[in-house]
């Protein structure tokens, strides 16, 4: 594996004016909750639930939007650690996988662009965790799914509690919560394409004379040679150097004292360091279906090394039974550095080419020459290498109380964020012969291909609350959002500058008992989605806007054995901002699609035949689907040939949303073994807001992102057997039918899922 993060000192960011806002707002979050009376001595022996966007079971049940929750059993069944793999047995999402591995998820909820999960917010334990959520979103990290306790997913009006990305939903992983009595966990699986993972923690809670203490610490580790094979030229041999290395280590610790108010301090401290041998650059079609694992001579100088260090330091008090406040701290920073293939140079009787025209086919197939290492041309290699950092303070209160008949549960909050981008980037120059040899290279200079920041001061504020009347609830909510952003381009100055946006988003949800099994719901609220600072600056773009509609019913009855969902919803988009282009030789600048719509309907239930009949053993069932229509309601307004959102027109699919999706499976589980099978179907989808069918963009150049992904089903199969009490053996196996497929034609080309992969290993739980 190759290292590549640069490092660099940046100038120290000065304390401005609302930079002071951190100190005064946590100050303003300590005063709150110390002021009132004292709570019941009994509330000390109350423990605190982790900070969830779903909420427990109940919870779940009586919110006015969808809301789903993937548990640590369920991760663990499939021995999932691809986000995309988890997220398929939950109806109204949607995925575009670029490597196989989950690595870089690319997820859209209820039809937003899908480009690197810009569009939704994306949290671990309730804090942001995309590496600039607001100068930045674009997410080049994802943490570990593996190493998750749980994934909840939230959609609808319930959302506007948390932003800045409100039109899509929200997206919380749950990291290993501090176990309330001593436990010690490891499990480790080895599978094909050397895949080795191993996840283990330790942890306790431990009463003592100055209160109770707990922590948990953990380690992930997950290493995989790949499934892609590079082409060999007489220079380079290592054709296999396709796969990653990722650590992931976190400490988390908790402290309730015995003080009178029933307090709770929880600190944690996370770790991930990442090296892929990843590219940008696809195949033609026609050499994808002779092999859809290789990869051309050209990226075999690709890859990405990640680091990020996390923190936050939560406090949480209940001054009185019906209050209660959480003040939370945090901090991220996040490097990167993706030295890949950017284009091609001196290409004979070309010039310079893009490699998305190249991978096409065109100009006679020179491009596609060059990228085999049969002729003679230039490759020039990006390093794009970028530091991100983010740190803010939210206080969130919760007040309870009645009126007459009717119950109230206000929760309201404020929060100070930061968050940054720094550009710091150049151009290798690769000079190769007709046989694929590497004769010359031209290092280039740092920022000799990119030198900027982006960064973006935010103020947030927050009210909801929940009305309960009878059988009816109420849940009417606002947000708002001041944002001052600031561009800085240190190449030209004067094409910087400043600029500041006012966000406001607010709806209402309503639930009604039918029965103690029935229950309906509906809601309607409008979302945001702001653009970065240098759209902002430069193209002068406005926040996304979206209004939407929901409307449904659930049920849970035979004794918990039987549940369902089902949702109608319609999300109308204004002013639709979408990533210009990912791999294109464009601007990089997001873009005004304009007007959209997203319709569909999402369905979901589960039933236990075992538990229903009363077997002695489990048998659960479980089946999800998504029907989608999401659609341009204008012309495109971009006419920028680099960027798939271009020359659509009004009535159009939006990209990467397919119309079907749904998956299903099954368990037997009894008390020493259980077998499970899992099985999705995901239909095609088009490629660019043209919709065409071939690799030709809006100019009727060639260009090989355009067109379709295919459809196809994907089966998993696992087991386990209970050795003894803490001791249990795994098997399984992803893609059991070894199905091939398109899954993207992003960034540069046709990309493959993952092949068939099987694994087996352990698991010790004391």
């Amino acid at each position: 594996m190759k290292k590549q993060i640069e490092r660099r000192a940046f100038n120290t960011r000065p304390l401005t004016g609302r930079s002071l806002l951190v100190k005064n707002l946590a100050c303003l979050g300590i005063c709150m909750a110390a002021t009132p009376a004292m709570a019941e001595e009994a509330a000390a022996q109350v423990r605190l639930a982790p900070v969830t966007v779903v909420g427990e079971h109940q919870e779940r049940l009586e919110r006015p939007g969808s809301a789903h929750v993937i548990t640590e059993q369920e991760l663990r069944a499939q021995n999932y650690d691809n986000i995309d793999q988890a997220l398929r047995r939950v109806p109204g999402v949607y995925f575009r996988q670029e490597d196989g591995f989950g690595l870089f998820p690319n997820i859209s909820l209820r039809g937003t662009d899908t480009t690197r999960s810009a569009k939704i917010t994306v949290m671990e334990d309730g804090v942001m965790i995309a590496p600039a959520p607001y100068s930045a979103p674009a997410a080049y990290f994802s943490p570990a799914t593996g190493r998750m306790s749980s994934i909840e997913i939230l959609k609808g009006s319930s959302q506007v509690k948390y932003g800045p990305h409100i039109t899509g939903g929200v997206l919380n992983y749950q990291s290993t919560q501090i176990p309330l009595k001593q436990r010690a966990y490891l499990r480790s699986t080895y599978g094909e394409f050397g895949d080795f993972r191993a996840h283990g923690f330790v942890g306790n809670t431990l009463d003592t004379e100055w209160g109770r203490f707990g922590y948990v610490l953990e380690g992930y580790f997950r290493r995989n040679d790949g499934f892609k094979k590079i082409d060999k030229t007489p220079d380079f041999r290592n054709s296999g150097d396709t796969g990653f290395t990722r650590f992931e280590p976190m400490a988390k610790l908790s402290f309730e004292p015995k003080t009178d108010l029933y307090q709770h301090f929880e600190f944690k401290f996370g770790y991930s360091s990442m090296d892929a041998d990843e590219t940008y650059l696809g195949l033609s079609d026609a050499d994808f279906r002779n092999n859809p694992y290789r990869r051309y001579a050209a990226s075999r100088f690709d890859n990405i090394t990640t680091e990020q260090f996390r923190g936050h330091l939560r406090h949480f008090i209940a001054p009185t039974d019906n209050l209660d406040v959480t003040t939370t701290f945090y901090y991220t920073e996040f490097s990167r550095n993706w030295q890949k293939l950017h284009d091609l140079r001196n290409v004979p009787g070309v010039g310079n080419m893009n490699l998305s025209r190249a991978v096409a086919g065109a100009n006679g197939g020179a491009g596609l020459a060059c990228l085999k290492g049969d002729l003679d041309c230039t490759l020039r290699v990006r390093n794009n290498n970028r530091d991100y950092m983010t740190q803010g303070v939210e206080s969130v209160a919760n007040y309870r109380f009645d009126t007459g008949q009717i119950a109230h549960h206000i929760t309201g909050g404020v929060r100070y964020h930061y968050d940054e981008e720094r550009r710091f980037q150049r151009d290798e120059l690769f000079f190769q012969t007709a046989n694929g040899t590497i004769f010359d290279h031209n290092p280039g200079q740092p920022g000799d291909a990119g030198n900027r920041k982006d960064a973006v001061d935010a103020l947030a504020f927050h009210m909801q609350d929940r009305i309960r009347w009878g059988r009816w609830q109420f849940i009417p909510g606002i947000r708002y959002e001041r944002l001052w952003l600031n561009h800085q381009n240190f190449d030209n100055p004067a094409a910087g500058g400043r600029a500041s946006l006012d966000l406001f988003a607010g709806g209402v949800g309503v639930v009604y008992d039918l029965s103690e099994e029935w229950k309906l719901i509906g809601g309607a609220h409008r979302g945001f989605s702001p653009p970065n600072p240098s759209s902002v600056v430069v193209n002068k773009l406005k926040e996304e806007t979206s209004t939407a509609f929901e409307w449904g019913a659930r049920y849970l009855g035979m004794n918990g054995a039987l549940s369902a969902e089902a949702i109608g919803f319609l999300t109308l988009f204004d002013n639709l901002i979408v990533v210009d282009n990912i791999g294109g030789t464009g601007t990089g600048l997001a873009d005004n699609l304009g007007k959209a719509q997203s319709l569909g309907l999402e369905f979901s239930t589960t039933f236990d035949a075992g538990m229903a009949n009363n077997w002695g053993f489990s048998n659960p069932y479980f089946f999800t689907f998504t029907y989608t229509d999401a659609t341009q309601r204008s012309n495109a307004r971009s006419t920028n040939p680099e960027s798939i959102f271009s020359f659509g027109e009004k009535g159009n699919r939006i990209p990467y949303i397919p119309e079907y999706q749904l998956t299903t499976g099954t368990s037997i589980e009894f008390a020493e073994w259980a077998l499970n099978f899992t099985a999705s179907y995901i239909g095609a989808a088009y490629t660019s807001a043209s919709n065409v069918t071939t690799q030709v963009d809006g100019n009727g150049n060639p260009d090989a992102r355009f067109g379709k992904t295919d459809s196809y089903w994907l089966l998993d199969m696992s087991a386990h057997y209970q050795v003894k009490r803490g001791v249990r053996i795994l098997a399984g196996v992803h893609n059991l039918l070894d199905e091939r497929y398109i899954s993207s034609r992003q960034p540069h080309g046709p990309r493959p899922g993952a092949p068939r992969m099987a694994y087996a290993g352990f698991e010790l739980d004391f």
